[in-house]
């Protein structure tokens, strides 16, 4: 059967040339009484053109001829993304599938022509800047019928180079890493955030034309393909409140075109609180959002209180963090503050911005929380039950904390500043591996009365590692299954990730070594190997994590 986008395999004049009757292969004859007079084989010629014509065309109306088109393909406001919209005649389901061929080698994920039939669209994305593409929709009704669209061209633009990080990827030679595309969190560029693919390239970004001067954190991919993350200023050293223009300090739903599906500002979400009867201002939106199974979102706010230290006489102004929970209507049900769960005299690092909560993850096995809380050197677990908790902290890991280190050095191999903290396998409570990047900034090391801190001496340089604990709640231990610990010269102070991969590799964002950042795909043996990495001379990135593609359940 014959492919609506392809030709017959031979032309009838082929076809005609192929069997052409040659006198001596006439065929039997019946008795002379019994039949006309035969034609000539000059007659015969026409007459078998006509017949295979005939059985041409009979062979194409059984395998369906060429269909009109049922799609359309439109740029979009994103030089990298096109707008395919479909028309079916009654309910049905379609994906496309496009590539730089007609071998197709991307789709998009499927969506849904609702009854009694209509047109319905899908954003094109995870192009290469200024190529053509080819992009067909493959449309399923619930009779079962299956129609496929013409093929379509698009040719993608660009984003102004400018407005880009450079961005170098390698592949170490026998290493295979684990597919898909790279989200990147660019915090010191003008567009911030962007995929790339495994060789480096741009293949779709986010440019928002209406924010002002603020970094853009941790973008979340959700089950409908959109993204959501937090935009805000950096908090000034040293700390005083910020005067943030609304549009540069919120949290934003938007679709892979770029446009804006919902958000919330600050100035909204304290007038909410206010409303609800909550005695709390907040001032910007900070570090991250979590995206819960029930489409709740938990963001994370900074706040500030004057407080009377412990053998002090005047108040200080401490600022911390505060932890909502937005349903979705965007409407807080649910508020923890770390002013009322954590002593405010215990500030081990960079008081007073006491806290500088930089992480939050769902455990969906018990419906609780894990907190990275970047200056008390602390990962905390919060009883949240699903928005029914008390807000108690149930365990503290780190230097001082609840659990007691197996497999490595105590102080020396706790957790210090760390960023990015992730679940490394399905388990979440219990007994359950947790990996984190940890920056190490204020690192204490042995000493003869005293712990040293990193950075006091020559013998105790600062140095970054990415650590997995086995954490058991039961016996309360936190082992150390793995543990590269990366040579100073890649001493990465702030920002970064870390993840176990589809594939069991394990890899790490290197945010700010220096003015350079380093993703890493490293194998997960005692001795890791590069198996990839991309590097950005000259800025830092917040953060980098790999997706199986820009639309969920498909991979790339």
């Amino acid at each position: 059967m014959f492919n609506s986008l392809s030709r017959p395999p031979y032309s009838l004049r082929e076809l005609s040339a192929r069997f052409t009757i040659r006198p001596n292969l006439q065929p039997a004859l019946p008795p002379a009484s019994n039949r006309r007079p035969m034609a000539s084989p000059s007659r015969l010629r026409p007459l078998l053109r006509l017949a295979l014509a005939s059985s041409l065309g009979a062979a194409l109306v059984g395998c369906g001829t060429a269909p009109p088109d049922i799609g359309s393909v439109q740029s979009t406001p994103n030089p990298q993304v096109a707008k395919y919209t479909v028309n079916a005649s009654g309910e049905a389901t379609a994906t496309v599938f496009f590539g730089t061929s007609t071998d197709y080698q991307f789709r998009t994920g499927t969506f849904s022509i609702p009854a009694p039939g209509g047109a319905a669209s899908v954003y094109v994305a995870g192009m290469l800047a200024n190529t053509l593409y080819h992009m067909r929709a493959t449309v399923r009704y619930a009779d079962g019928r299956v129609v496929r669209d013409n093929d379509h061209t698009f040719t993608t633009g660009a984003y102004p180079a400018s407005l880009l990080p450079p961005l170098v990827a390698s592949t170490t030679p026998g290493q295979t890493p684990q597919s898909g595309v790279e989200m990147l969190d660019a915090a010191t560029y003008p567009i911030q955030i962007m995929a790339a693919d495994l060789a480096g390239n741009v293949i779709w970004a986010y440019d928002p034309q209406d924010i002002g001067a603020s970094s853009w954190y941790a973008p979340k991919q959700l089950p409908d393909g959109d993204f959501v993350a937090l935009a805000a200023p950096t908090l000034p050293t040293p700390l005083s409140l910020p005067t943030v223009p609304a549009n540069a300090n919120l949290v934003r739903e938007f679709d892979l075109a770029g446009n804006t599906v919902r958000q919330i500002t600050m100035d909204q979400l304290n007038a909410e609180l206010a409303a609800q009867g909550y005695n709390l201002q907040l001032i910007i939106f900070s570090h991250d959002v979590t995206v819960l199974p029930n489409g709740h979102w938990l963001v994370i706010a900074t706040t500030q209180r004057n407080v009377v230290l412990t053998g002090a006489t005047t108040p200080t102004p401490v600022v911390g963090d505060v932890i909502v929970d937005l349903d979705t209507n965007l409407q807080p049900v649910w508020v923890w503050n770390e002013f009322d769960h954590l002593d405010v005299n215990r500030h081990p690092w960079n008081f007073p911005d006491w806290t500088h909560t930089n992480a939050l993850i769902y455990s969906k096995d018990d419906g609780n929380l894990l907190v990275s809380i970047r200056h008390q050197n602390w990962v905390v677990k919060v009883d949240y039950e699903n928005g029914a908790g008390n807000g108690n902290i149930l365990w503290h890991l780190g230097e001082g904390g609840d659990f007691k280190l197996v497999g490595g050095t105590d102080p020396t191999d706790w957790n210090y500043a760390q960023h990015g903290i992730s679940f490394a396998s399905s388990y979440t409570a219990g007994v359950f591996p947790l990996v984190l990047m940890d920056n190490g900034d204020d690192r204490m090391f042995p000493g003869d009365t005293t712990p040293v801190t990193c950075g006091a001496d020559a013998g105790h340089p600062c140095y970054t590692t990415v650590p997995i604990f086995n954490i058991n709640e039961n016996n309360m231990t936190a082992t150390l299954v793995f543990h590269q610990i990366l040579p100073a010269s890649l001493y990465s102070f702030w920002g970064g990730n870390a993840e176990t991969l589809a594939n069991g590799d394990v890899e790490y964002d290197l945010c700010a070594s220096g003015t350079t950042a380093n993703i890493v795909e490293v194998t997960d043996q005692p001795d890791p190997q590069t198996v990839w990495s991309l590097a950005i001379t000259g800025h830092n990135l917040y953060r980098g994590y790999r997706l199986p593609s820009l639309y969920p359940g498909v991979q790339w």
